[in-house]
Order: C-alpha cells, then structure tokens, then sequence
C-alpha cells in the first residue's frame, strides 16, 4: 500500500478523534493514475472517502473491512460530469463564470445563480454579453474587481499565487486551523429516537454539503432538503446531488413557514448548513442534543468569515489555480475536489459525533471550510518532489544532478560509487580488487 494514501487518512481519521485501531481495516486499490494532477488529489480523494467509510463502520458496529477503490472514488469526485438527465449532458457553468483578464493579472468569476450573475453586471456596469464583462474587467485590477463585485453581491476572486495567499490574512487564518473543527457545547442528551431512521435536515446548496447530506441518506438517514422557494437548486445540481433525499421550500420569513421550519427542526437529529456564515443567525437554530455541521467557503472567521464561495473560486484565491497552471494561464484540479472530499469529510464528522454523543452526550458542533481542505492538500499531503530523488556530485564531467536509483532495500547501497568519467577515457582493463 502506497504510504503517501495511509498518511492522508490516518491524519484526517485523527482529526476527527477516531480509534486509530481502525485504520488497520482499511484495503485500497482499482485502476491507478487517475485524477492527475500536480497537487496530490487523488490522495485527498481516497482519504476522505476512507474516513467516511471507516465512520460509517464505527457508527454501525459492523466487523468488516472498508474497500477504497480508485475508479469508484475517481468517478464519484466527477459524479456532476457523468450525470445524464434523459440522455443530456449536464450544464456545469454559466458563461460569465470563467476566468477572465484583468489589468494586472487574472480574476474568476461565480454567476451561476441569476442573482449572483446579476450582482456581477451591476458591479462591472454591463450587460450580459461576455464581451463587455472581458472589456469592464480588463480595464480594472484584479483585487479591484474582486472587491467591487463582493461589495455588489456576486462573487469573483483574484488569482494568488500561493505565497500570496499565505501572507494574505485570511489565509494566515486558515493555515492555523485543522481540516475540521469539532466541539461539545453543553450536557444534553441526545436527541434521537428509538425506532426510526436518523433525521437530518439538510440546508446546503451546489456540492459539498448535499454530497454530505447525500452519503448520510445512503446510509439510512432520513434527510430533508430546505431550499428559499425563490431560488431553488439548479436543476443539474439537484439531480446529482439529491439523490435519496426529499426536498421542500419554505420561505423562513414568512411567519407559517417558520413555524413549520421550527417544528422540523425540533424533531430532527442532525442539522447541516451551508450557506454563508452568519445568514442564518436570525434564526433561532439552537436546540440541545442536535449535532450541527456549518460548512462555508472561506470558515466563519477572519476578514473573509462572512464572504459567500464556491470551490472554483477557492482554488484561485488559495493558489491552486496557479501551482496547476503555466504562466500562460491558471489551470485547475481534474475534479472539484475541496467541495467532494469536504462532503465526505463532512459526513464522516457528522457520523463520528453520533458516535461520540452515544457514549458521552452534548450537543454537538463540527465546522468544516472549502479553504481548510484545500489547505490540507497543499500543506497536510506529501507531494511529489523530485529533488527529494535527485543528487548532485562534482566529477569529469563537472557539476552533475542526477537521478537516484528506484532499487532500494535495507543494506543496500544509497548511490552508486562513482560518477561518470569522460566517454572512451578509461583504461580497457579490469579494476584491481
């Protein structure tokens, strides 16, 4: 077993408190060299899906073992390109979210919901047309675009690369913080019921949430899905995501409708949102015994607690957009792999407090960000270096780097035991022992 796939899960698995005992239970295996990139994303990608797995069996009591398989991992981090709905193919995103040319570098925008593309033209003064958004934001910077159209409403974030966004204070913010945060707010019992499937009500949009919220109803949980009744999924989006789940809309201000929200929630078990940190505050979501998971873009904290985003837009303020791309342009990952491995990691936090909250009650609190996961992939996952198999050595030819030899074993030699001489300059003749 690769030791680089046995790291990323044991150091996730210890995020979230689990038995390293368990570990021992996990096989992987399938088709190799998927999902390439330059960052180690498909290492990510087995880890979350192995913790959630191994959460799944710790929840269970059941004895067996956990199979991580890379084609179903792989397929699953892309489930959003295979959907096909009547035999068409899925529209992933909006004409206006993109990257773009600024003045000064590269800016990426989010307006795949009509009012998130609304408040991007209200912020640049243009029309649709993508002509005029290239014309209006080529004439700006990048950190100015990205400031105006957040100001307006809608979403955009300059490219960083990422030492920027070390020293941005944002991502100072981020890098203090594990992957996942969990907490026990008080002694309350737990609120399940005897008899019944578990109960999660689920307020989370676009894929790390609903991928979350998805994987408990695979696993038995009663999830309902809350949407505003004027902004509901894209369709594309909801039918990927929602499967084994039901969805409804309720408008929250309306005085019926919160009621009835209200009654839900006092009956469920699992709360999980996903909206920007602080838009649900005006409501009263508190009840003890709950477990409640908050998933954002960017945490609850920090000059960016309140921003709205999405995983596209966090690769590019992060740096990610920039280590996968050339000084051409910015690239990306082969999957929007911060929203999938969140959402499984999300629900293996969720599980693993059930868990911790059959044993010792509390009411219960794990937070989650897409930019903590893409930390962790840039920072918590070994990656690839070739000067860690790389020497260099002075000899006939000069100053020579080289490649290590692959052949390793214990008592085996560490390199060879000269360097090459000047072709044709040696002696015909065996050395002397």
């Amino acid at each position: 077993m690769d030791s680089t796939v046995r790291t990323g899960t044991e150091s996730l698995w210890s995020a979230l408190g689990g038995d390293p005992a368990l570990l021992d239970r996990v096989d992987y295996g399938g088709v190799s060299g998927l999902l390439p990139a330059r960052l180690p994303v498909m290492d990510l990608a087995r880890a979350t899906v192995a913790v959630c797995s191994l959460a799944a069996v710790e929840r269970a009591g059941l004895p067996g073992r956990v199979r991580v398989d890379d084609g179903a991992v792989a397929t699953a981090f892309v489930s959003e390109r295979h959907l096909r709905v009547d035999g068409r193919m899925p529209v992933s995103f909006a004409p206006l979210s993109r990257f773009w040319r600024a003045a000064d570098g590269w800016v990426r925008t989010h307006a795949n919901y009509p009012h998130h593309q609304a408040a991007l033209q209200a912020a640049l003064g243009t029309d649709d047309s993508e002509e005029a958004v290239a014309a209006a934001i080529a004439e700006r910077k990048a950190v100015d675009v990205e400031t105006a159209v957040y100001a307006a409403g809608g979403l955009a974030v300059a490219l960083r690369t990422p030492g920027e966004w070390a020293a941005h204070e944002q991502g100072r913010a981020v890098a203090a913080r594990p992957p996942v945060t969990r907490e026990r707010l008080d002694e309350a019992a737990p609120r399940r019921r005897s008899g019944g499937p578990l109960r999660v009500l689920d307020l989370t949009r676009v894929i790390a949430g609903p991928v979350a919220t998805r994987t408990l109803a695979l696993l038995g949980a009663d999830v309902l899905r809350i949407d505003p009744p004027g902004r509901p999924e894209l369709p594309d989006a909801h039918a990927d995501t929602d499967v084994g789940k039901r969805t409804a809309a309720l408008d929250l201000d309306s005085p019926s409708d919160r009621r009835t929200f209200g009654e839900l929630l006092d009956a469920a078990d699992v709360l999980v949102t996903g909206y920007r940190p602080g838009a649900l505050d005006r409501f009263d979501l508190h009840r003890p015994g709950l477990v409640v998971a908050r998933l954002s873009a960017w945490g609850d904290y920090g000059p960016w607690g309140e921003r709205r985003g999405f995983d596209s837009l966090v690769q590019v303020a992060t740096g990610i957009a920039a280590v996968e791309g050339s000084a051409a342009e910015p690239g990306a990952l082969p999957a929007q792999a911060l929203d999938h491995g969140t959402g499984y990691l999300l629900a293996a936090a969720v599980l693993r407090s059930l868990t911790e909250q059959d044993r010792d009650g509390g009411t219960r609190l794990v937070r989650l960000a897409l930019a903590q996961t893409g930390h962790w992939l840039t920072h918590g996952l070994p990656r690839y270096e070739p000067e860690h198999h790389l020497r260099e050595s002075d000899g006939p030819l000069g100053r020579l780097r080289y490649a290590l030899s692959p052949v390793s074993y214990e008592g085996g030699p560490a390199d060879w035991s000269r360097p090459p001489g000047v072709a044709g300059a040696d002696t015909p003749e065996w050395t002397t022992a």
